[in-house]
């Protein structure tokens, strides 16, 4: 992005009035008013691209002033002499009024950078300093960055969007090459999870015989984890010439992906220990002398669904079985949730064969270099910085598209 692009960006959208319900400025694809910001259109870089299949109607936006109100609410129950009376209710609350603090400060700070990107841009056209003039590429770079971020975390609005997630990864058919793709996207996702700042713990990891893994669990840690990463749900395909074939033939794989919420232990998930089978196991692979020589990994079958959870990562046999049981926990309320709401789209529904098909997203690199989301549109040709965990574009398109289905609300 050029100085000229830069300023000429900055100003004329800044002076540009829309036909919109109020006045304001539009800036980067952005709509912004007092209460709330509207993407429309995002302009391209030459890297991202969005197919005609693409929804041109985003429609996020922020009721910044029903967040404050809200914040108010969430401040006065802190100052009731009972608030810790139950504390993981009131540990809840504090997460909430953080949440909502930190989405008001994260407006207001932006909204003050881009006056000040906006003073700056004049500057440079009236005195043309080279150095003003990297300094406005630079703030107008880290503006799109900062609005992408805020965007996204506008879109999620289900009760569940707010909380850790437990991500799961399982290879298709196709054994060594399919076990190598599950690690390479294994990969992929703690690149990003270290991108979003956000912290994760391995809760089980199976290796492969000769390469890659046979599963991963892993506990995402970090403000609307699960409503980011649920985009993420589904089957990812490989296309490549494969490092295991003499012949360097091309060769397809696939993996699914699964995402979960992480259960809070006030909410009842009612489990029968009756309708437990736990079994114990050496953990395998690389772990240390008392890991593979005592029976630490934990498997934990319940029966009347048929769901299985393994955990193997710890050297206790009871860290390994508490981290076991809230695995399951997580998918027991997840499969409770979409029995009472009916959706069969939620997670458990969306579960398919590993094979051709069925992918939400394919990754090519070969003959020619593409990732492509198949649900929005969605794709790059620099394939290199997906799997380094640049996966924002394809989770914002997935949320603004899931938004764009839902009914507008009927006023009576």
């Amino acid at each position: 992005m050029t100085k000229s692009v830069c300023c000429r960006i900055l100003r004329a959208l800044a002076n540009s009035r829309l036909r919109r319900p109020c006045a304001g400025t539009f800036v980067f694809g952005f709509f912004v008013c007092q209460r709330r910001w509207e993407p429309c259109w995002r302009i391209s870089d030459g890297r991202w691209r969005i197919s005609a299949s693409g929804s041109g109607n985003c429609g996020g936006s922020f009721d910044i002033e029903g967040r404050k109100a809200r914040i108010a609410q969430l401040e006065a129950q802190t100052q009731k002499p009972d608030f810790w009376d139950d504390p993981e209710t009131a540990q809840r609350i504090l997460k909430a009024l953080s949440a909502e603090n930190e989405t008001v400060q994260s407006f207001e700070k932006l909204s003050q950078r881009l006056e000040d990107a906006l003073v700056l841009a004049e500057l440079v056209d009236e005195e043309g300093d080279p150095k003003m003039a990297k300094e406005v590429q630079r703030e107008a770079k880290e503006l799109v960055e900062a609005i992408d971020d805020l965007e996204l975390r506008s879109l999620l609005s289900d009760p569940d969007d707010p909380k850790n997630a437990i991500l799961t990864i399982h290879p298709g058919a196709g054994g060594t090459e399919s076990q190598d793709w599950a690690e390479m996207l294994l990969r992929m996702y703690l690149r990003w999870i270290e991108r979003k700042g956000f912290e994760s713990q391995i809760l089980d990891l199976q290796p492969g015989e000769e390469a890659g893994i046979k599963d991963a669990t892993i506990e995402v840690r970090g403000n609307y984890a699960y409503g980011f990463l649920k985009a993420e749900a589904g089957v990812h395909r490989l296309v490549r010439i494969s490092p295991f074939d003499f012949n360097q033939r091309r060769h397809t794989s696939f993996a699914s992906v699964f995402v979960y919420p992480e259960i809070e232990s006030d909410i009842e998930v009612e489990i029968d220990p009756n309708d437990l089978r736990i079994d114990t196991f050496r953990a395998s692979g690389a772990g240390g002398q008392h890991v593979n020589k005592t029976s630490s990994a934990v498997r934990i079958t319940h029966i009347p669904t048929g769901i299985v959870v393994t955990c193997q990562n710890e050297r206790s046999q009871h860290r390994n079985r508490e981290s076991a049981m809230k695995i399951l926990r997580a998918r027991l309320y997840q499969l409770k949730k979409q029995e009472e709401q009916a959706k069969l789209s939620q997670i458990e529904s969306q579960k398919k064969e590993i094979a051709w098909g069925h992918q939400i997203r394919s990754y090519v690199f070969h003959p020619y270099t593409l990732v492509k989301d198949h649900r929005t549109g969605v794709e790059t040709g620099n394939v290199q910085a997906v799997m380094d965990g640049e996966l924002d574009p394809f989770i914002r398109a997935y949320l603004l598209s899931q938004r764009s289905q839902k009914p507008e609300p009927v006023a009576n």
